[in-house]
């Protein structure tokens, strides 16, 4: 089985920006470098064939390249309590644009569709039972703001769970433009 997800890797600079942010959640699990991403769609386990199926329909995407920026910071909650800490960007209407036509591709290849409300966004930190409060972390960096950044292509992940969080694998890149 093969666990999948499209998303956006920001580019070098962006990521280290966000690098240098974090911190000042206690408990908090930050992402690494190489965790860096803006998701489209998650896909979930899949086999071979389906995992297949959708590569090849991604490469039917057609979608003009972009720019986005970083813009403020939010948190994801799960019962009341915070269970991640991101990253938001802006414009979302491109995002949110390109999200759909990578949704309408993974349909075509025999995936359900997806049913979440989507927010574009760059997870930061994950929260367990144990973090401690991030109203500091968001206070501090309410502004966060960035230079634009091109999107010139997406990317299909595969994604292995472990110990220390996931490890993403990028097994297929798609350009936008023309």
């Amino acid at each position: 089985m093969h666990r999948l997800f499209v998303g956006i890797r920001p580019p070098p600079a962006i990521r280290a920006q966000l690098l240098a942010l974090m911190g000042g959640v206690p408990g908090a699990r930050w992402q690494e470098d190489a965790q860096l991403h803006c998701t489209l769609r998650f896909i979930g386990e899949v086999d071979r064939h389906a995992a297949e199926d959708i590569a090849i329909a991604l490469g039917t995407v057609r979608f003009p390249a972009f720019e986005v920026a970083l813009d403020g910071v939010g948190q994801f909650d799960s019962r009341g309590r915070p269970n991640a800490v991101w990253a938001g960007l802006r414009p979302h209407d491109a995002l949110s644009q390109l999200h759909y036509k990578v949704d309408q591709a993974i349909v075509r290849a025999g995936q359900e569709p997806e049913r979440r409300a989507y927010l574009p966004h760059i997870t930061l930190a994950r929260l367990n039972r144990s973090a401690g409060p991030t109203d500091r972390f968001l206070e501090a960096h309410v502004g966060l703001a960035s230079t634009p950044f091109a999107i010139e292509h997406f990317l299909l992940f595969e994604s292995t769970l472990g110990g220390e969080g996931a490890i993403y694998e990028a097994i297929e890149r798609y350009p936008l433009g023309g």
